[in-house]
């Protein structure tokens, strides 16, 4: 018997003889079955509380581990095989620098500007959710953090943004964005095409037109557009999304190619399917059914954690040389 641990992946509690039971029995309390987890196998079992948004306490979690080992919590000194991933800090690779991070209040862009505070950054962090940038900053009270609550679709929350930065911007994280309704082009409706458009490519193009000549003053910076799988495919999303996403692609790549000489980097993530609060809906019954044979393909869900990884290391010095690109982080979905 494995010792099973919060940071234990679910694929493992569910593969092991004691665990198994009690993840399997679990579930049916709550009226579901093994597959209602099925695309979190890779995750850790801690994950589940923060995904849940509330309807899994980490006190439920607490019992099951518990349960599982015989009454109490193993403590984890890094090898008892959780299998999960686990996220390495670099000390000091964004000392003296400020990053601004978009959607900072949930999900990836959470992700990134947690690291990029833990890593010795200032964070600017930018979210429409208020109370999603409060409950950040309160998780960090030990870090340099400036909140801003605002819609980077609107130009003077735009100004305010930057000002916040106080003349210094290192590096900028366009993370903010929004999924379509999986609609093909004769369903889209003016609504959702205005909408997507709206955040994901005028919202990451006017932050960033006010924050290069910030970075042209200093001579260098580095931004890192978050684009999607979607902008690589189109089997992948709806029209607008999938639309957008390839404007994000075409903006980093234009950008990338006139502010290189400048000491600017551009570059752009390609995630694949991550545990975030950006939930995808089918309006449409083409929709569904055509890409519901290509969405079986569709590799592990991953956490935040792991998306902010290739993020921030894209934004820091470590990305040296690199211009230009959009990297898919998607679990080997892009090469299918």
């Amino acid at each position: 018997m494995s010792v099973l641990t919060t940071a234990t992946t679910i694929g493992t509690w569910f593969e092991d003889a004691t665990g198994g039971p009690l993840i399997r029995e679990f579930l049916a309390q709550t009226g579901q079955d093994e597959s209602a987890l099925k695309p979190l196998r890779g995750l850790a079992l801690q994950q589940l509380v923060e995904l849940s948004q509330g309807r899994l306490s980490q006190n439920a979690v607490d019992d099951l581990v518990r349960a599982a080992n015989g009454g109490t919590i193993p403590e984890d000194d890094g090898t008892a095989g959780t299998g999960a991933w686990a996220e390495q800090i670099t000390p000091n690779r964004f000392t003296g620098q400020t990053v601004i991070v978009t959607g900072a209040g949930s999900g990836i862009g959470r992700a990134v500007a947690s690291r990029v505070a833990r890593e010795g950054g200032t964070v600017i962090a930018v979210d429409i959710s208020e109370q999603g940038l409060k409950d950040f900053a309160a998780a960090h009270e030990d870090s340099s953090i400036v909140t801003v609550p605002g819609d980077i679709t609107k130009e003077d929350d735009v100004a305010r943004i930057v000002t916040a930065a106080n003349g210094r911007i290192d590096a900028l994280a366009n993370v903010a964005g929004i999924m379509d309704d999986m609609t093909p082009h004769h369903e889209v409706t003016d609504a959702v095409w205005k909408r997507v458009f709206s955040v994901n490519v005028d919202g990451t193009f006017l932050l960033t037109r006010d924050v290069l000549p910030v970075m042209l003053d200093a001579g260098r910076g580095s931004i890192v557009n978050v684009a999607s799988e979607a902008s690589l495919r189109g089997s992948a999303a709806g029209l607008a999304y999938t639309a957008s996403k390839h404007a994000v692609a075409g903006m980093t790549k234009s950008s990338a190619f006139m502010y290189g000489p400048q000491g600017i980097r551009v570059n752009a993530v390609a995630p694949g399917p991550t545990a975030t609060n950006i939930e995808a809906k089918f309006a449409s019954e083409l929709g569904r059914e055509r890409l519901a044979e290509f969405m079986k393909l569709i590799p592990p869900v991953v956490g935040p954690a792991q998306i902010a990884a290739s993020i921030t290391f894209l934004l820091s010095d470590d990305g040296t040389n690199i211009n230009g690109v959009i990297l898919p982080t998607d679990g080997g979905w892009s090469v299918q």
